[in-house]
């Protein structure tokens, strides 16, 4: 019996080793504020040789642009962890936008990427918007929210936390808690959702996210 397909599973698993090794690499610089770091520097962090990365990637930004793809997939699949026990779609929306948020203030190096990066994320399969896409048809589904075009809810979302991640930047002064959860009220209210019941809904109390895993690039 040829031995092919062990040798071929062997490669195949060698080489995501090292693409998630210099994916590593990438977000812990990203999280040191390093974005400029030569690529034998990533390299030499993620313990592979210079002619790895090229098998991978052609350029440092292409690899950057992939570290904060696999961050933010991470990030949507903590925020599906933690909202699995509420059932309430208005309330499931607002955790994960209030949590994500506050990652501006508590990973900020992980953020700037992000907003250089949200527009082309937004198309991505994977990440943060088909959870975005899910989570608003769910509550448009149950009666919650008022979204006629599933594409122009989406954009408010990602339009809304662009626009907080820059503030919280722009005022580091800024109460990162508040002002998250005055976003998150007021875009439910776009989305229809009662004035009353979106102050209570972005007031709730909001799981630990470094108890469940963390909010980091790294």
């Amino acid at each position: 019996m040829s031995n092919e397909p062990q040798h071929v599973n062997r490669l195949d698993r060698r080489k995501a080793r090292t693409r998630a090794a210099l994916i590593g690499a990438a977000q812990t610089l990203i999280a040191e504020g390093r974005t400029n770091a030569p690529i034998l520097e990533i390299t030499q962090a993620a313990d592979v040789g210079m002619g790895s990365f090229y098998n991978h990637f052609d350029t440092k930004e292409q690899l950057f642009e992939a570290a904060v793809e696999a961050a933010m997939d991470a990030h949507g699949q903590l925020l599906d962890t933690l909202t699995a026990d509420i059932e309430d779609p208005a309330e499931i929306f607002a955790c994960s936008f209030r949590l994500t948020g506050r990652l501006h203030r508590k990973a900020p190096e992980l953020s700037r990427v992000l907003l250089s990066n949200l527009l082309r994320l937004l198309s991505a399969d994977d990440g943060l918007a088909p959870r975005v896409r899910r989570d608003i048809a769910a509550g448009v589904a149950a009666g919650q929210f008022d979204a006629e075009d599933l594409d122009v809810a989406v954009a408010m979302a990602a339009g809304s936390l662009l626009a907080l991640g820059q503030l919280l930047h722009d005022q580091p002064e800024r109460d990162v808690d508040e002002t998250v959860d005055r976003v998150t009220e007021e875009l439910l209210r776009m989305l229809g959702v009662p004035r009353r019941r979106a102050q209570r809904i972005s007031t709730l109390p909001l799981p630990d996210i470094d108890v469940a895993g963390g909010g980091s690039a790294a």
